[in-house]
């Protein structure tokens, strides 16, 4: 079974940054999309940023340019790394096996990590 933990969250003032870590046991990343996924309550799930199997990186139009993901395979762990972030951008934030933005029908993977911006 896929083992999922992700960490780095925290609550951070408006134009702060934060790196989010997913580490994945059980689960080889070089042979699979991977991304993250935003949780707001009463809003629908975002796709965050993704990598295909190509190493082809796509993110949402609200992150792009704020936001980068990466991975490392040799430790099985992908990232997310934010900065000047704003209010918008809190929600729980999870890593999900998704090759896009688009994530309907995607699950996310592990409880995610929390995400608060202060105004």
């Amino acid at each position: 079974q896929v083992q999922v933990e992700e960490s780095g969250g925290g609550s951070v003032p408006a134009g702060g940054s934060l790196t989010l870590s997913c580490t994945v046991a059980g689960h080889v990343l070089s042979s699979y999309c991977m991304g993250w996924l935003r949780e707001v309550p009463g809003k629908a799930r975002r796709g965050v940023a993704a990598i295909d199997i190509d190493g082809r990186i796509s993110y949402g139009d609200f992150v792009k340019g704020r936001f980068t993901i990466s991975k490392d395979d040799a430790k099985n762990t992908l990232y997310l790394e934010m900065n000047s972030l704003t209010p918008e951008d809190t929600g729980l934030y999870y890593c999900a096996p998704t090759c896009g933005i688009v994530v309907a029908g995607v699950r996310p993977w592990g409880l995610g990590t929390q995400v608060t911006v202060s105004s």
